[in-house]
């Protein structure tokens, strides 16, 4: 999932980055390589520190029949915004970019991705995306582990889109506490995906994506 994502952004960055005199040319995948960065650990680390709920938000609030609108109101989120600034202090500090050029790259391309990511995670037509198999690549793994447990524990038709309408009923099915031990684990798989990332990993990761 990670590569594909890789390939989104490249896909998004042609305005924002590959045809801005502002980035120089010689930097254009890494550029990406950094935003595929952020998209992904800020993803992750909000899983890692119990914020589920707040993706899940994103992605059903976020996907809208007037695409024009969704971009627009993606500026209003606190994730993308927290990804925004993050994008944009890296371009300074790692790639030497001006702050006035980093910022206008940033609030291009972040909400850009983003609100392509949503669109091809709510597309059933579309089998690259998910926010399940998104999920699962940020957590090691456990968004299937847990759809296991509950099938094998006897909820024998769980699936994905039940612990969405978890969230989106405020918890009442599964008794709340099932829900809280599920994002308890989600948790703990993202922070181990951290811990095994660490150090500069992930990023080394997705640049042997660059071609």
């Amino acid at each position: 999932m990670l590569e594909e994502l890789f390939n989104l952004i490249k896909e998004s960055a042609h305005e924002p980055v590959i045809s801005n005199a502002d980035v120089p040319n010689e930097l254009n995948n890494d550029v990406v390589a950094e935003a595929t960065n952020t998209v992904a650990g800020g993803l992750r680390n909000m899983v890692a520190g119990g914020g589920l709920q707040n993706i899940i938000s994103l992605f059903n609030n976020g996907d809208s029949q007037n695409n024009g609108s969704s971009t627009k109101n993606l500026l209003s989120n606190p994730i993308v915004n927290m990804m925004i600034g993050h994008f944009a202090g890296k371009l300074m500090s790692k790639y030497k970019i001006g702050g006035p050029q980093a910022n206008n790259v940033a609030n291009s391309l972040i909400p850009t991705v983003l609100n392509n990511l949503i669109n091809k995670s709510n597309d059933p037509a579309n089998n690259g995306f998910s926010l399940e198999n998104l999920l699962n690549s940020i957590t090691g793994g456990q968004t299937a582990q847990v759809v296991q447990e509950q099938q094998t524990g006897g909820n024998s038709g769980f699936n994905f889109q039940d612990l969405i309408g978890q969230f989106t009923k405020g918890g009442q099915q599964n008794g709340g506490g099932g829900l809280m031990d599920i994002v308890s684990k989600l948790a703990g798989g993202a922070q181990a995906q951290q811990e095994k990332n660490g150090g500069g990993g992930l990023m080394d990761l997705i640049k042997g994506f660059i071609k």
